[in-house]
């Protein structure tokens, strides 16, 4: 049982960051806040005794706040790239 079930928490990781791959930053971002949103809500809604609903709003509210960020970041990075600076998303 035990082993099976870090099997899962393993394929899942790795499930959860290769669908990131071709996300943009402000996907990335939305997903990451959603999130963690959603487990910081699910904490809190249950010490007012409905994890359910502080889970819901977690994740509302950290995936728009996840996407505000990232949208910020990524035309952080076009206005660089515009500029002619070096594109630090880029290895060569």
């Amino acid at each position: 049982m035990k082993f099976s079930l870090v099997k899962i928490a393993v394929c899942g990781i790795a499930a959860v960051s290769f669908s990131f791959t071709s996300c943009t930053p402000t996907q990335q971002g939305a997903a990451m806040g959603a999130g963690i949103g959603a487990g910081a809500g699910a904490l809190i809604g249950n010490q007012s005794g409905n994890a359910g609903r502080g889970a819901l709003v977690g994740a509302a509210v950290g995936g728009l706040s996840g996407a505000l960020i990232g949208d910020a970041t990524e035309k952080q990075y076009e206005r660089g790239y515009s500029d002619g600076r070096y594109d630090e998303r880029r290895r060569y």
